[in-house]
């Protein structure tokens, strides 16, 4: 079977190491967990989030031109379904505004943990798209996941904005209708040229914004942008990486750990702790995702072994 990342055919060994595939996701959650933090603070310094978005994929591209080029030619980026690759791209910027906007407006932890809500609206849309049936432990996870982003956010309290608790469920939700994209896109391409042809079609839609919202940068500040391309392109290629040793359903519980990052680089670099509403809601969310990620391996195994049965082997 060709190795979807680097085209070279896989062998048993290197394709079944849990253990690794765990490490790398972890350390892929740590990378976008800086470049969320690092996007903050490029904020509080007056960056524009037009020139964060442009910085953090158009570093990606001669990163994945290098890779390519070793791992066996630039042709590993081709692909002959451009149009999907187009409008992947599109959906991809429209929710890098609003999950960046998400971590401008709120607290890291508080944008962190209403971002886990992606499982939750890909249960609706798979309901909605994919005219799945939804059972009682899915819909029960989905029920769950709501009640925690209303305890954290709390809505007419006034703790943190509601409008970017708003921001930060529709870049949720974004994420959980590009998941889809990937899926099928998946199905004919790599994950390197998904990622390669997002980052050229985002660079191409927010270059010809720069001259209106650029400005001349500190020194400090064009690390932040360096950082933040950075950290973005480590962290999305760790969680791509992981995907070769690991399934899906057994390495996305790493991805929790991003609350811990949150928190800590909160208190580190803005010396903001979660409020107490956040970690009883997190809990509720957090289960919802488990629960549902638990669910379909479970559906997963079973829709296998009937066709098995079908099959008569």
């Amino acid at each position: 079977m060709p190795d979807p990342v680097y085209g070279r055919p896989m062998n048993a060994h290197n394709s079944d190491r849990p253990l690794l595939a765990l490490l790398i996701r972890l350390g892929g959650i740590m990378g976008l967990s800086i470049m969320a933090a690092l996007i903050k603070l490029g904020s509080t310094r007056g960056i524009h989030i037009v020139e964060m978005m442009f910085w953090r994929q158009f570093i990606t591209l001669p990163i994945l031109l290098g890779w390519a080029a070793m791992a066996g030619g630039v042709r590993l980026l081709s692909s002959k379904r451009p149009r999907a690759h187009a409008m992947r791209g599109i959906y991809g910027t429209i929710g890098m505004v609003f999950n960046f906007g998400a971590v401008i407006m709120l607290p890291l932890a508080e944008a962190t943990t209403i971002g886990f809500s992606a499982p939750i609206f890909a249960v609706m849309l798979a309901i909605l798209l994919l005219k799945e049936k939804v059972g009682p432990w899915r819909w029960t996870a989905v029920l769950a996941g709501f009640a925690g982003i209303i305890v954290i956010a709390q809505p007419g309290s006034g703790h943190f904005p509601l409008e970017g608790a708003l921001v930060a469920l529709t870049g949720a939700f974004m994420i959980a209708l590009i998941s889809i994209q990937i899926r099928e896109l998946s199905l004919t391409e790599s994950p390197m040229a998904i990622v390669f042809w997002f980052a050229v079609i985002t660079t191409l839609c927010t270059a010809p914004l720069l001259p209106f919202v650029g400005r001349a940068h500190a020194p400090l500040d064009w690390l932040i942008l360096l950082g933040i391309g950075l950290a973005g392109t480590w962290g999305q290629l760790g969680i791509t990486m992981a995907l070769r040793y690991g399934k899906v359903s057994s390495v996305i519980v790493m991805d929790y750990s991003s609350l811990v990052w949150a928190t800590v680089l909160g208190l580190v670099l803005f010396d903001v702790l979660p409020t107490s509403t956040t970690w009883i809601g997190a809990p509720l969310i957090v289960a919802s995702g488990i629960i549902i990620a638990w669910r379909e391996r479970v559906l997963a195994k079973r829709n296998f072994a009937d066709m098995r049965g079908a099959a008569g082997t």
